[in-house]
C-alpha cells in the first residue's frame, strides 16, 4: 500500500507519498480501506518533529479516517466486512489502509458522505470530551472557543448551540469572523482588532473556555471566566509555560484542566467514543451538527494540504482523499 511518510523533521516538503508494508489487524482490531483522512494541527507538529506517535502507533501522521472495513481481527464483534465507518486513530490515517482497535470505530452518520465522515472523529471526540465531559457545559451558559474558524472551532460552535448554550469565538480575520457568525456563533471576535476579555466580561464572563493557545492566553482566559467557570486547555499554539494567578482562581472559584486525546489508552478512548455515539451522533443525524469541510486535497499532495492549514487558508476541516 501507499502512505505519507516523513523523510525527516521539517517543512511540508518532507512529506512523501510512498510504498510501505500493509498493516495487519491484531486481536480486537479491524483493517480499514481508507477513503479519506483529515489534517490536524497535531500532524503539523509531528511533521516538524515535536509530537511523536505513542508507542505501538503507526509512524505515519493522521489521527482520523473514514472508509470500509476490509478485515476483522480476532474477537471483533458488532462489525462486518464492508461496513462504512470512521475512526479515531493514534496515527496512520495518511495511508491507503490502517489497523485500528474496534472500540475506536464509529458508524458513518446518516446523510453524511463517506469522505466527509473523515472530518468527524477527532473534532467530535475532542469537543465532546472537553466541552461536555470535562467542562460540563449546560444550556444557557456561555462557551468561549478560541480558534473558532478551525476544525475544532466550527464543530464546537454547533455543539454548543445544539446543547442550548450561547457561543462566543475568536478568529483572526473579518471573513472568518463572519463565517463563524453564519455558523451560529452569538459573539464573534476578531482577536487582531478586539479584546476578547472585555467583550466576554461584558456578557457576564465565560462559563466554559475551550482553549488551543495555552500559555499566551492563560492569564487572559482566567480574566474572561465567569464565577465557577471552567477553562479547558487542549493546545499549545501560544506556548507551554505561563504564570497562573491562583488568587484569581480562588476569587472566582474557577478550575483549569488540560487534556489530550492521542495518547490515552484504548479503554479511555472507548469511553469517549461511546459517549459521542450515544449523545452526539443523533445530533449529526438530525442535522443540528454537520461536518464543515473547507477543502479536499488528494492524499498524495499532503504537503499542499499542510501548507494550506499553516497559512490559515481553510475554514473548517481539510480532507485528504484516497482516489
Amino acid at each position: 500500500m501507499r502512505a505519507v511518510t516523513i523523510s525527516e523533521p521539517g517543512g511540508p516538503e518532507k512529506l512523501q507519498w510512498t510504498e510501505v508494508p500493509d498493516p495487519q489487524p491484531g486481536p480486537g482490531e479491524v483493517l480499514i480501506d481508507i477513503a479519506a483522512s483529515a489534517v490536524n494541527r497535531a500532524d503539523v507538529l509531528q511533521r516538524r518533529g515535536f509530537y511523536p506517535p505513542p508507542p505501538g502507533a503507526p509512524e505515519y501522521p493522521g489521527l482520523e479516517c473514514s472508509g470500509r472495513i476490509a478485515e476483522l481481527g480476532e474477537g471483533v464483534e458488532g462489525w462486518s466486512v464492508g461496513d462504512e465507518v470512521c475512526a479515531l486513530l493514534a496515527g496512520g490515517g495518511y495511508a491507503e489502509r490502517v489497523a485500528v482497535p474496534a472500540a475506536q470505530l464509529l458508524p458513518v452518520p446518516a446523510d453524511v458522505d463517506l469522505e466527509e465522515a473523515a472530518g468527524l472523529p477527532e473534532v467530535a471526540c475532542t469537543v465532546w470530551s472537553n466541552v461536555v465531559m470535562v467542562g460540563r457545559l449546560q444550556a444557557d451558559e456561555l462557551l468561549l472557543v478560541h480558534g473558532g474558524a478551525g476544525g475544532i472551532g466550527t464543530h464546537a460552535i454547533q455543539v454548543g448551540k445544539a446543547l442550548g448554550a450561547r457561543v462566543a469565538v475568536t478568529a483572526g480575520t473579518q471573513e472568518r469572523v463572519d463565517k463563524c457568525r453564519e455558523l451560529g456563533a452569538d459573539i464573534a471576535i476578531n482577536y487582531r482588532e478586539e479584546d476578547f476579555v472585555e467583550i466576554v466580561k461584558a456578557e457576564g464572563g465565560a462559563d466554559v473556555i475551550l482553549d488551543v493557545m495555552g500559555a499566551k492566553y492563560l492569564d487572559r482566559n482566567i480574566d474572561a471566566l465567569a464565577f465557577d467557570g471552567r477553562l479547558v486547555i487542549i493546545g499549545m499554539q501560544g506556548g507551554t509555560k505561563g504564570e497562573l494567578n491562583i488568587g484569581k482562581l480562588l476569587s472566582k472559584r474557577c478550575s483549569v484542566a488540560a487534556t489530550n486525546l492521542r495518547a490515552r489508552p484504548v479503554d479511555n478512548k472507548a469511553t469517549i467514543i461511546a459517549a459521542v455515539r450515544e449523545h452526539l451522533w443523533p445530533l449529526i443525524e438530525q442535522g443540528a451538527v454537520r461536518p464543515i469541510i473547507g477543502r479536499r486535497v488528494p492524499m498524495s499532495n499532503a504537503a499542499e494540504a499542510h501548507r494550506a492549514l499553516e497559512d490559515s487558508q481553510v475554514f473548517g476541516k481539510l480532507l485528504l482523499t484516497v482516489g
